[in-house]
């Protein structure tokens, strides 16, 4: 089974300038032993059985439906939006997505490695940004309680979420 690591942006990642403006960014990481191009990834990624649970209950209770011929779409770079999400940047290894209240960010990165050990493998990242908000009283930026309250379960699910693509991308 893979090994999902939690680790820093890399330096020319999307998501670097919230980390950087103290939104909370997190960044998860695998390698797969075959190359993968960033359009697979996302895919993939977007369309595992355990992604599709997320975009089912944002139908639901967001009316944000989506279908994997979007997530095609969005992969390819035929559109800007996603079920809750819209494409705020996009290069040809990086996908960074905010949602519809503008509140969080995800982004994909995939890119090829090479080392003495692996040769045609592609390391696979996800990793999300909470944005903070400005505390009236203190004057220092704050993530909200509930986004607090779930770091747990989202460490838990990033990580499944990563998993998932990676079988998927092996199958």
């Amino acid at each position: 089974m893979p090994s999902i690591q939690q680790g820093q942006l890399p330096q020319d990642a999307l998501l670097e300038k919230y980390k950087l403006a103290s939104a909370k960014t997190d960044c998860y990481f695998v390698d797969i032993p075959k190359q993968v191009s960033q359009a697979q990834y996302i895919e993939a990624f977007y369309t595992t059985p355990l992604f599709k649970i997320e975009r089912f209950i944002l139908a639901l209770v967001a009316r944000r439906p989506s279908t994997d011929e979007q997530a095609n779409a969005l992969a390819h770079g035929e559109t800007k939006d996603f079920a809750a999400w819209s494409v705020e940047a996009q290069t040809p290894e990086q996908l960074l997505l905010c949602d519809f209240m503008g509140k969080t960010r995800s982004w994909l990165k995939s890119t090829a490695i090479s080392t003495a050990d692996t040769n045609n493998s592609t390391r696979l990242y996800f990793g999300s940004a909470v944005i903070a908000k400005q505390d009236h009283t203190s004057g220092k930026a704050r993530v909200g309680i509930g986004f607090q309250l779930l770091g747990g379960f989202h460490h838990m699910y990033s990580k499944a979420l990563l998993k998932a693509a990676y079988v998927r991308l092996l199958a």
